[in-house]
């Protein structure tokens, strides 16, 4: 007898094992029609995989978004690696897995695909959905799964395979004569994918990661689950094209990016402007919400790095320099394996590391002086630059960068203050994102991960306090089991942008192991000595990244109180340049951001391109406007001009350009 638990809480109870499929069919055909997969104690399993024992499970259709996606881009890579190989024997398989948006899958061939094959690969794909191939699970030894893919020549399988352990069963899936080494799950056949997918790129791979080993051709596609989803996907793809940062950057003279320093930004004067006014913004935001502001060193010697373990576990992503105190010649390198040798000074020599993140300088301000619990919390805020290796491949624009400034914080506190500082965080967060646009945004919730320091007590007390503080916020959270650091459970903040784009900001995480490795400490209420809880967080991520998604979220078009040029005075002939210096001058003093453009052309033309500039405002000036002391506003994206009086204008495009920062 196996007794299966469904998710509404009932039993059912079958005399001998049974398969996915046949719980399906046993609670209707309609069910059992729209299965994909089933989950047994929380793992997704084929349908036609037997459950042996007692088992809590749930039949998975398209209804469940999350992992019916999962399961069809899964599948419709496997169908993209079989359409390869019939098109194009010669070629050698490795992997295809599913991404968040879609999938892709890695090839080995001589000769390089390009995207003119995707027409005929996405008609064999067609072709092989219409078959309608049963997909088969086969479970194999390790042995017999290496001779038979070096029979094939496919010697990467054959390579990975090996370094599995002995003994154990591996998975293959079987599509009519093409096999693949997967773990699953799949569909039931290859007509239950549809045909809701579309090849999108290609891109260039390393076996497994490593510049040493063979390149590959890697083959991205999406997925979905009809073609509703998968047009919307498209157009979603081509407003984000249209809305490129980097694009937009150079449109509007913001910054650029070149190769002489990779990965790191050069602000021009109009980026400069919008990055102050964050930094501004933010600073005005963290005075009044109690933050003491500090500034750290950028080089630190590698004894801290160790201490903290960042040495250990961060390393590779490091910038190191290696000084020689003797007087000798200092040398530089990422991630050096030069570096790896015990001590911070030997012979003279020393590590220092640009720090990628400023949480142990934190706790070493925390440790001057005495603290009492009087004060606590305490509230550390910094802008700290920060420097971390990205592979060069993996930069991109302001998105992923080599060298940043968060707005970073560590909140100092006791246990009992988590659950009130949280809160106050999380309240603060959401006002600073409602005034940079955003008005929607999600909150994951991480809690404790397998390998963890700490007691399980300490976890509880940390877990409770995080959720129960989110939860009295008005968070609605998503759950994201054991994936909290191994230090203590997090929230992530996730803001949504206009086009429905997710982007992960801000996070809030509580620490009980920094603290106790830096010999952080507070005398208590009690007389004694305790360790303080740290709470690392930030709010925008780093301004570098968060500037992007703005001019993504706003297509360029961004608030006045953030627009580096914030209005235009343009005169029709330069008989009126001095009337339009003069309106440039009282918008300065009333601390409008005010340029006059007083080039010798015709005023449609000076409007056209201060529009395609971005700026939100334009005031044409003509004869009868300087007579009168009036002038025509035109909104940026708007073709009506609004004739008001200089006083009024100044006053109205005032109060827009400080927004959110006040007079």
């Amino acid at each position: 007898m196996v007794a299966i638990t469904l998710p509404d809480g009932s039993v059912r109870n079958y005399d001998k094992p049974v398969t996915g499929a046949e719980i399906a069919q046993s609670i209707g055909p309609g069910l059992a029609k729209a299965a994909m997969v089933v989950k047994v104690d929380g793992e997704l399993w084929d349908l036609d995989r037997t459950i042996e024992n007692d088992a809590n499970v749930a039949i998975i259709t398209d209804k469940q978004e999350s992992e019916a996606l999962d399961v069809l881009r899964h599948d419709a890579a496997h169908v993209l690696a079989m359409a390869v190989q019939e098109l194009y024997p010669d070629t050698q398989i490795t992997f295809g897995p599913a991404t968040e948006e879609g999938f892709y899958y890695d090839f080995h061939r001589e000769e390089p695909f390009s995207t003119e094959d995707f027409e005929a690969i996405e008609k064999r794909m067609a072709e092989i959905v219409d078959r309608d191939v049963p997909i088969e699970r086969e479970v194999w030894t390790r042995d017999d799964v290496a001779e038979f893919f070096k029979k094939k020549g496919e010697m990467f399988k054959a390579e990975w395979v090996m370094e599995l352990p002995d003994g154990e069963d591996i998975t293959m899936y079987r599509q009519g004569d093409w096999i693949d080494l997967c773990r699953g799950p799949h569909l039931p056949s290859t007509g239950r994918l549809g045909k809701s997918f579309k090849l999108m790129k290609l891109a260039g791979a390393y076996w497994r990661g490593d510049a040493r080993n063979p390149q590959l051709q890697r083959i991205y596609g999406t997925a979905w689950r009809n073609d509703k989803e998968l047009k919307a996907y498209l157009t979603r793809i081509e407003e984000a094209e249209k809305r490129d940062h980097r694009r937009l950057g150079k449109e509007m003279d913001l910054f650029h990016i070149q190769e002489e320093a990779r990965g790191s930004v050069f602000w021009h004067p109009k980026g400069w402007s919008l990055y102050r006014t964050c930094e501004q913004y933010m600073r005005k935001r963290l005075d009044a919400a109690g933050y003491v502001e500090v500034k750290t060193p950028q080089l630190v010697d590698r004894k801290l790095w160790e201490e903290s373990g960042h040495w250990e576990k961060f390393r590779e992503h490091m910038f190191i320099a290696e000084v020689d105190e003797s007087g000798g010649e200092a040398s530089e390198s990422a991630g050096s394996a030069d570096a790896t040798d015990e001590g911070a000074a030997e012979g003279g020599i020393r590590h220092l590391a640009l720090k990628p993140m400023n949480c142990p300088c934190h706790v070493q301000i925390f440790r001057q002086g005495i603290k009492s619990y009087r004060d606590l919390p305490l509230r550390m805020a910094e802008f700290g630059s920060c420097h971390r290796y990205e592979p060069s491949g993996a930069l991109h624009g302001l998105m992923r960068v080599r060298a940043f400034t968060q707005d970073d914080a560590h909140i100092f506190c006791t246990e009992d203050q988590i659950e009130s500082e949280t809160e106050i965080f999380i309240e603060l967060l959401a006002s600073i994102y409602r005034d940079f646009g955003f008005e929607e945004f999600a909150v994951k919730f991480s809690d404790r991960p397998d390998v963890r320091a700490g007691s399980d007590e300490t976890w509880d007390k940390a877990e409770t306090a995080l959720k129960d503080a989110a939860i009295k916020a008005g968070a609605d959270l998503i759950m994201n089991p054991g994936e909290g650091a191994f230090y203590g459970p997090k929230l992530e903040f996730v803001l949504r942008d206009a086009i429905g784009r997710d982007w992960q900001c801000g996070t809030l995480q509580v620490d009980f192991v920094l603290p106790e490795r830096l010999d952080a400490e507070y005398v208590g209420e009690d007389g004694s000595k305790h360790r303080p809880v740290m709470l690392h967080r930030a709010i925008l991520g780093s301004f570098e990244r968060f500037i992007g998604i703005l001019i993504e979220n706003f297509a360029g078009r961004l608030p006045m109180w953030l627009s580096p040029v914030q209005v235009v005075v343009a005169p029709i002939t330069n008989e009126l340049d001095g009337y339009a210096e003069d309106v440039v001058a009282a918008l300065a003093k009333a601390g409008v951001r005010a340029e006059a453009d007083l080039r010798n052309e015709k005023i449609n033309y000076k409007i056209r391109e201060h529009s395609h500039a971005k700026v939100p405002a334009i005031l044409v000036v003509g004869g009868r406007e300087a007579e009168a002391r009036q002038v025509a506003i035109r909104r940026l994206g708007g073709k009506d001009q609004e004739i008001v009086a200089l006083e009024e204008a100044v006053d109205r495009l005032s109060r827009e350009a400080h927004g959110p920062l006040g007079g």
